[in-house]
């Protein structure tokens, strides 16, 4: 999933587990700061690994078995909490800057199962045909079962150029089967444009990036240079997974007036209440908008469609959202490795956490004209069935109550049986969602006008 860096952290460092040295260095203020009965737990440790280290029928890697305990221990929390030795948090810092080797896929854990969200486009593992839902079964021949997510990005990253495969277990195969895919150079544009039907301006945004205002800014600039009389604009977040939360708000920022409220955060710690307001002198606000979200559509990408449905800026529309409403903390350790710690959940502006349950369309449209789902096949993985997930306490869900089905519009006639969110348009004539989102632009001057003269006539 997508990454939430907070930057107000500056050069803040958390030495953790350097437990051991702890427990012969300062004991009575380690215990007197942490309480008696964390000592108590942190000298069973202590203890444990001593045997280990003394005992082990080989000789171990004290190192190696310090980075299993902390895994094992934040493996507790959250599935977006995650240590990080010095590649992996490289690597994470790399991703945000939008270039790295690899395949192009975000992957999170479903039943135990690592389960891929959503492919980025243009990437190898789209091309190669990997799907949102897909199981991943073997990585180069060696099972994922409890293999780490951070484990998997590392063995899927690599020298462009190199092949790897990857074993996919999907709802209509029989049994795994193997796609090799060809490395490359990961080269994220997170934002393309253009115009559709000389009528409508479209804009995508892939993930939220360093540049990614700065880059939206510029494409909505080139649209209405191309044409001034557009009748309104898309802006497609489906399949987006997040990105940097500083991205979320700017970008929001782009369509809302000056001092609007797009999001706040709540945690434990005072410093991780805050709000983010749109800055400087606010964003276009004269055209209509309609944003297309679906069910890849997490964390940075939920604020942001959030923020505009709870301002009426935007109408939403597609399926629901993925439902990731935690925020991250980047923190640097004393070693260069990184924890990647759930600090906060944040809340929309009118106070809606989204933990589980994702943005709800204004108008619900499914991706694609085809059949609903058998009963009992699997839905998409969405942040509620990810293991270890954190509640909703705005909007628990009752006792016993299954994950609501994914809502698909009725099966036509002489329609094949497939997953609505499987389906990949390969024109704008067969994106069903994006077919709606322009007749409802297209028709929005016709809409307001009829609706202004029924309320005259009330008058």
């Amino acid at each position: 999933m997508g990454v939430f860096k907070q930057r107000n952290l500056g050069s803040a460092t958390i030495v953790l587990l350097a437990l051991v040295a702890s427990l012969v260095v300062g004991v009575s203020n380690f215990e007197a700061a942490t309480g008696r009965e964390t000592y108590d737990k942190l000298k069973l440790f202590s203890e444990v690994l001593s045997l280990v280290e003394s005992s082990y029928v080989d000789e171990v890697d004290s190192g190696k078995l310090v980075q299993g305990a902390i895994r094992g221990m934040l493996k507790e929390l959250d599935p977006h909490t995650a240590y990080m030795d010095e590649e992996m948090f490289n690597e994470m810092q790399v991703d945000t800057k939008g270039e790295f080797g690899g395949l192009g896929i975000t992957i999170g854990l479903k039943a135990d199962e690592l389960t891929e969200i959503s492919p980025i486009e243009d990437t190898p593992a789209w091309r190669a045909g990997i799907l949102a839902g897909d199981r991943i079964i073997k990585v180069d021949g060696e099972s994922t079962k409890n293999m780490s997510v951070e484990n998997a990005v590392k063995k899927m990253r690599g020298v462009p150029g190199t092949p790897i495969t990857v074993s996919i277990m999907r709802d209509d195969f029989k049994e795994p089967k193997d796609f090799t895919i060809v490395r490359d150079v990961i080269k994220l544009k997170s934002v393309k444009s253009r115009i559709i039907d000389n009528a409508v301006g479209y804009i995508r945004v892939t993930q939220f990036q360093e540049r990614t205002e700065a880059d939206l800014e510029q494409a909505l600039a080139a649209l209405w240079t191309q044409n001034a009389a557009l009748k309104g604009l898309i802006l497609d977040l489906r399949n987006n997974p997040g990105g940097l939360l500083e991205q979320a708000v700017q970008v929001s920022g782009s369509f809302l007036e000056k001092g609007k409220l797009v999001v706040y955060t709540k945690g434990r710690k005072a410093n991780n209440n805050v709000e983010y307001k749109v800055r400087g002198n606010g964003g276009r606000t004269a055209f209509p908008m309609v944003i297309l979200v679906n069910h890849g559509s997490a964390s940075a990408s939920e604020i942001v469609a959030g923020a505009l449905q709870d301002w009426g800026r935007a109408v939403i529309l597609g399926v629901d959202t993925f439902g990731k409403g935690s925020v991250q903390t980047v923190i640097p350790l004393e070693d260069g490795s990184g924890l990647r710690l759930t600090t906060a959940k944040y809340y929309t502006p009118k106070g809606r956490s989204i933990q589980n349950t994702g943005i709800k369309p204004d108008i619900i449209v499914p991706a694609a004209v085809i059949q609903v789902k058998k009963a009992g096949e699997s839905q998409l993985a969405k942040e509620r069935d990810l293991d270890g997930h954190l509640a909703n306490e705005t909007e628990p869900a009752p006792a016993g109550t299954p994950p609501p089905a994914t809502p698909v519009r009725p099966a036509l006639e002489n329609e094949e049986d497939a997953d609505p969110e499987a389906f990949e348009a390969t024109s704008d004539e067969e994106d069903f969602q994006l077919q709606r989102a322009l007749d409802l632009l297209k028709t929005w001057d016709i809409f307001h006008k009829n609706q202004g003269a029924s309320t005259a006539k009330a008058d």
